[in-house]
């Protein structure tokens, strides 16, 4: 990265050492992902960025859920997630650089420990759409995490070992969303 500014350099370093840790991991899949957990239960929003996970996030834990992750959900070869907290990355509409967020200041809580992926969210933003999303099954669930799966070219062997054990007893929801304080009540009650 060039620039005058200390700052963007550090954000550029961070972000490639994030993703050359995502891609070399030999215990973990990495997927472009936010994570709460809610009742002891994950929930995965696989995206890219500028998505809106972060954002949803946001909600997910202002409305009770405990953050994992705004950025990688961190799988072991069991499916379970494990938490990758680190402040919430939140960008404003007029800049693509993003504020760093402590998850505490929003009034939550990080988890601590790995848990099984009950609900997975494959959604985008679009304003003004009503969310209605449709269930799939759980290969085009496992399609979902994969085209979202940093460490797959490198590592095809566990992500496709990897990506089925978290499909399996989760459910897998896909739909473009309206703003994020409005569904995030409706995505807590669908892990019940």
């Amino acid at each position: 990265a060039r620039s005058m500014d200390l700052e963007t350099v550090l954000d550029a370093f961070e972000s490639s050492l994030q993703i050359t840790v995502a891609e070399w991991s030999p215990l973990r899949v990495f997927v472009h992902a936010g994570v709460v957990a809610w009742k002891g239960k994950a929930i995965v929003i696989p995206g890219l960025s500028f998505s809106g996970k972060t954002t949803l996030v946001k909600h997910l834990v202002q409305a009770g859920a405990t953050y994992y992750s705004d950025e990688y959900a961190l799988l072991d070869r069991r499916g379970w997630v494990h938490p990758y907290p680190r402040p919430l990355g939140l960008r404003s509409q007029d800049s693509a650089r993003a504020k760093k967020i402590r998850v505490e200041d929003l009034g939550g809580a990080t988890g601590s420990r790995p848990l099984p992926v009950h609900l997975i969210v494959s959604t985008t933003f679009k304003a003004g759409t009503v969310w209605r999303p449709r269930r799939l099954s759980a290969g085009k669930g496992v399609l979902e995490l994969l085209s979202h799966t940093v460490n797959a070219r490198r590592r095809p062997d566990t992500a496709l070992t990897t990506l089925p054990r978290v499909v399996a007893n989760a459910t897998v929801l896909k739909g473009v969303r309206g703003e994020a304080r409005k569904i995030a009540d409706a995505i807590l009650e669908k892990v019940g």
